[in-house]
């Protein structure tokens, strides 16, 4: 194996992906043997000493400055605070594998939300991937048991977490130019944690008494979600961004839904429904066209055989 490829980050990228989906499947458990904020804010704040141990080890921790200080705060209202209670509330209203579809909108809602902050171009093909993208969320959020008959407020809880995010991603992108996103990220992690557990206690009083209810088997659940999804995972990820770019590493996201739906599927014997498989085409299908996937793949081999054509 050559030291330059790429395949040993791909097999990072793909572990990380399996940790993302079946982390969908963890927080439905969790939510429902724990009181959902609560539980959302310990295991936050569990991910965050995990990431600043790993930031430790790395040498890059260091203070924010002022104006540093301020981005991570707005960022973490939206990554942290607003993505993960709706996500936590959502899964007491909708199935694991639902949610699982809705959260694979992630690379789509961000390309737009750079086409409307960042300007960034908007391509025909990259349209017609977000047009794709939205049909499949319609058969997924419209589809209440066995026929299309209302907007459950679960999955519209779910929407709203990974709308929040994808905004985040915007303003993370805004200061990444002089705040390294993984220390960001642990930054946020801490921060976030600190505010959803202040809403946890006006709105849910017994949570804490509620933690003391777990199992050895859920409370191994909470770790590895902890741990392996939130800590490892998004470091890996970032990682991975910084050696094979964004728009390469995005691409693997599209396995998420996949993940997460046999996840439900094997842990909660959920039963998958064609409604959501017909969904999880048109996301897979928008993802990879909106996010520029596509398109970057086109570019780089095109340049593959521009350089071939050269070296005769």
């Amino acid at each position: 194996m050559k030291k330059n490829s790429k395949l040993p980050i791909y097999i990072t990228l793909v572990f990380v992906m399996l940790t993302w989906g079946l982390n969908v499947t963890a927080t439905k458990l969790l939510v429902t043997s724990f009181s959902p904020i609560t539980m959302t804010a310990l295991r936050i704040f569990t991910a965050a000493g995990g990431v600043f141990i790993l930031l430790g080890f790395l040498r890059l921790l260091r203070k924010p400055t002022k104006s540093e200080w301020f981005a991570i705060l707005i960022c973490s209202l939206f990554n942290v605070v607003g993505h993960h209670y709706f996500l936590s509330v959502g899964l007491q209203e909708t199935s694991a594998s639902n949610a699982g579809l809705i959260l694979g909108m992630g690379p789509i809602l961000t390309t737009i939300m750079a086409i409307v902050f960042l300007k960034n171009k908007v391509t025909f093909i990259r349209f017609l991937g977000i047009i794709f993208g939205f049909v499949g969320i319609s058969f997924i959020i419209l589809h209440n048991g066995k026929a299309l008959q209302g907007i459950s407020i679960g999955d519209v809880q779910i929407f709203l977490s990974i709308l929040l995010q994808a905004f985040s991603f915007i303003m993370i992108k805004k200061v990444s130019a002089t705040l390294d996103p993984r220390l960001m990220t642990g930054y946020m992690l801490l921060i976030g944690s600190g505010i959803l557990f202040g809403f946890s206690l006006v709105m849910e009083p017994n949570g804490l008494q509620s933690m003391t209810k777990g199992n050895m088997g859920i409370w191994i659940i909470f770790f590895a979600s902890a741990f392996l999804a939130t800590s490892v995972g998004h470091m890996i990820y970032n990682y991975a961004i910084g050696k094979v770019g964004p728009s390469e590493t995005s691409i693997f996201i599209n396995l998420n839904p996949f993940f997460a739906l046999v996840g439900a599927s094997l842990f909660l014997h959920e039963q998958i429904t064609l409604i959501q498989v017909i969904g999880f085409i048109f996301i897979i299908f928008g993802v990879v066209l909106g996010s520029g996937g596509l398109e970057e793949l086109l570019r780089y081999r095109k340049k593959q055989r521009q350089r071939v054509i050269l070296s005769r």
